[in-house]
């Protein structure tokens, strides 16, 4: 598990908190490895990130959605900003059995 802490100040208000999300296979869209790549990001850390319960760039509704799903029953979706300003999702399908990093624009 991972303890988290969110330092931001719009994730003031989120209490800490241990979270994991399993996530099955991990799978990546060719348009979010060539992101990726070109913003030479590790994709991995958007993972760590999204497994720890870090919903990244999402406002307070989805974020809120994202963890009444925690149990398994919903998908979950990130929304994270590369460091070019490419914006990558991850979704873990709601079984827990994979796990996709991809483009908006490939959803």
């Amino acid at each position: 598990m991972i303890t988290q802490q969110n330092d931001s100040a719009s994730d003031a208000e989120r209490p800490r908190r241990v979270v994991y999300v399993p996530l099955g296979r991990v799978l990546a869209t060719p348009g979010a490895l060539r992101a990726l790549a070109l913003a030479r990001a590790d994709g991995a850390a958007y993972l760590a990130r999204h497994a720890s319960g870090d919903w990244g760039d999402l406002d307070a509704e989805d974020w809120t959605a994202n963890d009444r799903a925690l149990p398994g029953d919903e998908r979950l979706l990130s929304a994270y900003r590369l460091p070019n300003g490419e914006r990558l999702w991850i979704i873990t399908e709601a079984d827990r059995s994979a796990t996709t990093l991809l483009l908006p624009d490939e959803y």
